[in-house]
């Protein structure tokens, strides 16, 4: 189970926020530094830092200049099979599947 699943959105952008803030200050950067690194205003990374509030490509930015993008790859993967049944079951339900252009 994830660290987040039990929280609210709004606690988890605020989680989220502290973390740039910590790993901004890790590395010694000032506020200005991360906005100019990562191509994002000032003021919406302080805007973030403070209410968690940023849009996604605003975090997709942040994430590259702080070398964490790929934390993102995970995201809204599907689950892995825990048995070779729940395995085959998925690849059937993929091939009946039928999409429209």
């Amino acid at each position: 189970m994830s660290r987040f699943a039990l929280h609210s959105p709004e606690k988890v952008r605020l989680a989220l926020a502290n973390r740039v803030r910590e790993l901004r200050l890790v590395r010694g950067w000032r506020q200005v530094t991360l906005a100019e690194r990562s191509g994002v205003s000032l003021g919406s990374l302080r805007r973030f830092e403070t209410t968690g509030r940023v849009s996604l490509e605003s975090l997709l930015k942040i994430a590259m200049a702080l070398d964490r993008l790929g934390d993102f790859e995970a995201l809204f993967q599907q689950p892995r099979a825990r048995s070779l049944a729940e395995l085959e079951a998925s690849e059937e339900k993929r091939e009946r599947k039928r999409g429209r252009l």
